[in-house]
């Protein structure tokens, strides 16, 4: 028994010691990247007209791509800039920041995609969290009450897209991230019916969405006044009945992101079988950075997703803040082990090279040939924000 009691007591320090050097270890990574990160946007920010945002890079060319304002990813690189602001309080990277936001403003009063989440909540949210700028606020309770347009009572839900040659009423699993804004402003002095829009369609995507080993589609087409389902297709994945990896990554953070404002226990679930799906699933790689579509016949010599790996260690890590035991163990292992991943030469280049992106090998619409192993403005930033919840939530 004495002896027991002398085991036990050396398994405890031991399991301390070693949790301790963990920590210490991803403690020291995540100020390196961040010191990194705000280096290497300082190349970026030199690379961007001033009416632009900053999306890719063209390696051949040697040029940062840019899009308009109107670009669903146009939010990101603001909301990056605040991250790094953030942990690193360098007024050059602030000023940027700020420089950003204006020119993306006038998008509060856009209708025209469901996207506005990702333009404004990841730009002008962290912006207001950080500062707690009043005006901030009233730009993110505008833009909720703009995408709320898009909200159709005969089909529960959001429309994504307008009508398209393919769809009649389309609605895509992205469209979970633009949930948080809805909810966020409803909780935040907006009205409560942005609330009852997020959680109607965040049902009517939990009904008509998923498989039944919770793998998600990526298009569910609408009859818009009857909510009939036409169709179940993809648009950006390997195949109509294929799980799109950055596709699956949406639906985990969005379930979990919907259980942190709801408090109800069917989204938890919801979250907890999409991640069963993809922590179990055969395909993925013992450096846990998914390739770009879990069913491609071709794996292993497919491209890798990095933003794909970005979002769901982000996702994983909030999940694990709602779970206990074995569960909560595998969930922050799991992303510790992406962001360790990301953070490697494999993922991250050399200060200076990558046009200023922090990350290489994202994979944005294969089929459509587009953006094909290269650095995405969006995996940087859920990289950088799962970064911060790591240091926030487990240090």
């Amino acid at each position: 028994m004495i002896l027991h009691k002398i085991s036990l007591s050396m398994a405890i320090v031991f399991c301390f010691t070693i949790n301790a050097q963990n920590n210490k270890q991803m403690s020291a990574l995540i100020k390196n990247e961040f010191q990194f990160a705000e280096k290497q946007y300082k190349y970026l920010m030199k690379a961007i007209p001033n009416d632009k945002m900053p999306q890719s890079y063209n390696a051949s060319e040697k040029k940062v791509v840019t899009k308009d304002i109107s670009w669903w990813c146009s939010g990101f690189y603001p909301g990056s800039l605040w991250m790094i602001y953030e942990q690193t309080k360098n007024k050059d990277i602030r000023k940027e920041a700020e420089r950003a936001l204006s020119i993306i403003e006038s998008n509060k009063t856009f209708t025209r995609d469901h996207d506005l989440g990702f333009m404004m909540f990841c730009s002008f949210g962290n912006a207001y969290r950080i500062t707690k700028k009043p005006e901030y606020k009233e730009t993110i309770l505008t833009s909720a009450e703009s995408l709320s347009t898009r909200f159709y009572p005969g089909m529960q839900a959001i429309l994504s897209w307008d009508k398209m040659a393919d769809f009649k009423g389309p609605v895509i699993i992205d469209n979970m991230m633009n949930l948080e804004m809805l909810i966020w402003a409803a909780q935040n002095g907006g009205s409560k019916k942005l609330e009852d829009i997020s959680v109607a369609h965040a049902n009517t995507t939990m009904k008509n969405h998923f498989r039944p080993d919770y793998s998600s589609y990526h298009v569910i087409d609408y009859n818009k006044n009857t909510g009939e389902v036409l169709s179940k297709k993809t648009f950006q994945g390997y195949a109509d009945s294929s799980a799109w990896a950055r596709g699956q990554g949406w639906a985990l953070y969005g379930y979990t992101m919907m259980y942190r404002f709801t408090k109800d226990e069917k989204y938890l679930n919801q979250a907890k079988n999409i991640a069963k799906f993809i922590l179990s699933n055969p395909t993925l790689p013992e450096d846990k950075i998914p390739y770009w579509d879990f069913n491609d016949p071709k794996i292993p010599n497919v491209p890798r997703d990095a933003s794909a790996a970005a979002i769901i260690a982000s996702a994983l890590l909030e999940l694990g803040q709602y779970t206990k035991g074995s569960e909560n163990k595998n969930y922050v292992e799991t992303a510790e082990k992406m962001l360790i991943s990301l953070s490697g030469e494999k993922y991250q280049p050399k200060l200076g090279e990558n046009g200023g992106f922090l990350l290489m090998h994202s994979t944005g619409a294969l089929p459509l040939h587009s953006e094909i192993d290269v650095p995405l403005i969006y995996a940087d930033y859920y990289f950088l924000e799962a970064l911060k919840r790591y240091k926030d939530w487990y240090l």
